[in-house]
């Protein structure tokens, strides 16, 4: 068997679609390293993990056509998480001339296809099927977005036991690993120097690198607060504002408050989110938007306001049906501006003309939000940029700003008695939550514990390149225009110097007005730091920590020097007070304690 590298002579010239400028008929050069490495090796299982916008599709039909022709193996079967992916996996395929049917589910296959697509759940319900398939005949096995294997005992097993005769396994994942420690099939673990095991990945491409090569897009994401009031089960009224630290709880309710459509932060974050997007289509013409929300209710009510809004229909999509599919197509192929979708579109969906998006949803896993931002960093053309629009919410901030970190799957993760928990090891109900194969209305926001009463939104901050930008500004304002109207077309480096001027601008406007007109928080970004529960629980433990040595210093009791410090630096008690003051009454214990040495 000759094992040179592969030519992409069979390919047609419009494939791979997705293709960086000028190289439609070649390709990329992580999707050639990545055949050579295979052909070299020849192993029976590999896994790739590219980012999101990468071209994992275009590099393991490229694989599957290759092993096709050199009689490795007689079939190719593809596993995809939803209906949608497995059908676009078969258009995709039959570019190159690989014919998948995507509607097999029994018997013999027709002698004119050369495999199946098929998803997870169609699996799990009939393994030995597939099993017999795989023994029958050398077949490759692709398996897209392989955590979907692990998305419970029942799925993993079932494609253990159906593709373990399978003569070639190709595994494919663009987002991190799952943070519950069910190992997945197929993938090799191992044991580090701490004794834990971790996935291992045969070829890697990370965001940071795709982004170096312009394969994929820069993200711009803009981050909006506000003032929110709800009302608690037990008929308590709360007022918070986004981004203040407060309790896991008054984060999540917070946040339901400002995402929903009654009140006025969903209106104003939507107005934004379409300024931006006509900001966009002046340089990217067919430029779309994309709002991912959390349930059907909420996604028609985005809709209605969108309408409202722009005077256009939005499309609308709200389960994994061949309707949703067909709108999903129609929506790819228009200039239409606005897509509203219920978590379906967030993995693997191939809308390349996305470029602005609005997140919401509460779902709160790093795999999730690394799936939703993956819609928008599909690069066309040199000098594309996406724009994400959050709520200022400390994990999903803490996502935006780790963007090109990669993660492997952890197995044997430790847990300590007493320990918080990790903010990547969200729940299995959430999980399981955010990649449903269907949308149906559960009824669960009938028995959430509280009721929205009110909301209102002011910008926040811009997050680019792990660095933070601007001052807080109302909706409407001439410094909030000012980042909404960045240009659409910009060189990553171009797009941090144009931040950078921009909040330079806003700070010198800042300084010429009077402090009693300052009606917002008037300090940079990087001098707001948004603070979670967990960091602001050790702030607290390390100020009780303080004053108590202090107490053996000065021979005072504990509750006159809390009372004291809140003299000196005024606010409320510690239990109350936010991150920033309690930074303050440190910083003067210290000085205390330094006094009397």
């Amino acid at each position: 068997m000759t094992t040179t590298a592969p030519s992409s002579h069979h390919l047609s010239p419009a494939f791979p679609g997705r293709a960086p400028w000028g190289t439609a008929n070649k390709l990329r050069a992580w999707q050639q390293g990545a055949m050579e490495k295979y052909i070299q090796e020849q192993p029976r299982d590999f896994l790739a993990v590219a980012t999101p916008g990468a071209g994992k599709t275009t590099f393991a039909l490229t694989l599957a056509s290759w092993l096709l022709h050199h009689h490795v193996v007689q079939q190719v079967t593809v596993i995809a998480p939803t209906e949608h992916l497995k059908k676009q996996w078969a258009a995709a395929a039959a570019r190159i001339g690989i014919k998948l049917d995507p509607e097999y589910s029994a018997g013999p296959l027709s002698k004119e296809y050369d495999g199946v697509a098929l998803t997870y759940a169609g699996v799990g319900v009939r393994p030995m099927l597939h099993r017999n398939r795989c023994e029958q005949r050398k077949t490759l096995v692709i398996l897209d977005e392989i955590h979907h294997a692990g998305d419970s005992k029942s799925w993993g097993e079932a494609c253990l036991e159906a593709f373990e005769p399978a003569t070639r396994r190709l595994a494919l994942t663009g987002t991190p690993f799952r943070s519950d420690t069910n190992p997945i099939p197929f993938v090799t673990y191992e044991e580090g120097n701490d004794g834990i095991r971790r996935s291992s990945a045969d070829y890697t491409y990370g965001y940071g690198n795709a982004l170096g090569d312009g394969v994929v897009r820069p993200v711009i994401f803009l981050s909006y607060s506000g003032n929110m009031r709800w009302r608690t089960k037990a008929g308590d009224e709360i007022a918070a504002r986004l981004g203040e630290p407060m309790t896991k709880d008054a984060i999540s309710q917070a946040w339901r408050t400002a995402l929903d459509p009654r009140g006025d932060w969903m209106p104003n974050v939507l107005r934004a989110a379409d300024q931006r997007l006509t900001e966009v289509r002046k340089s990217i013409p067919d430029a779309g938007g994309l709002v991912i929300a959390s349930d059907q209710d909420s996604a028609r009510a985005y809709a209605k306001l969108i309408r409202e809004i722009t005077g256009h229909r939005a499309t609308l999509v709200l389960s994994d049906d061949a309707g949703a599919s067909g709108r999903i197509d129609e929506f790819s192929e228009s200039d239409d501006r606005w897509m509203v979708a219920v978590r379906m579109v967030s993995e693997g969906v191939d809308v390349p003309r996305l470029a602005v998006g609005v997140y919401a949803t509460t779902i709160s896993t790093p795999l999730f939000f690394a799936q939703a931002v993956g819609r928008f960093v599909r690069s066309r053309r040199r000098g594309e940029t996406a724009s994400v629009f959050l709520p200022t919410i400390p994990s999903l901030l803490g996502f935006a700003n780790e963007m090109e970190v990669e993660r492997d799957h952890t197995l044997d993760r430790p847990k300590k008695a007493g320990e918080d928990e990790d903010p990547y090891a969200e729940s299995e109900k959430e999980m399981a939550e955010a990649e449903k194969q269907q949308d149906e209305d559960t009824g669960e926001q009938d028995m959430l514990p509280f009721e929205a009463l009110e909301s209102d939104a002011v910008f926040d901050r811009v997050l680019y390149n792990s660095a933070e930008f601007g001052m807080q500004a109302h909706p409407g304002s001439e410094e909030e225009q000012d980042y909404l109207g960045i240009p659409g077309l910009l060189e990553p480096d171009q797009v941090q110097l144009l931040l950078q001027k921009r909040q330079a601008r806003q700070i010198a406007h800042s300084r010429k007005k009077p402090d009693s007109e300052a009606d917002l928080l008037e300090l940079p970004a990087e001098r707001r730091p948004v603070v979670s529960h967990k960091e602001l629980l050790e702030l607290r433990k390390q100020l009780n920590t303080m004053v108590g040595a202090y107490v053996h210093q000065s021979g005072k009791p504990h509750g006159v020097i809390h009372t004291e410090l809140r003299r000196v630096c005024g606010g409320p008690p510690s239990a109350e007070a936010t991150a920033g003051q309690i930074r303050e009454r440190i910083k003067k214990v210290q000085e205390w304690a330094t006094r009397m040495r």
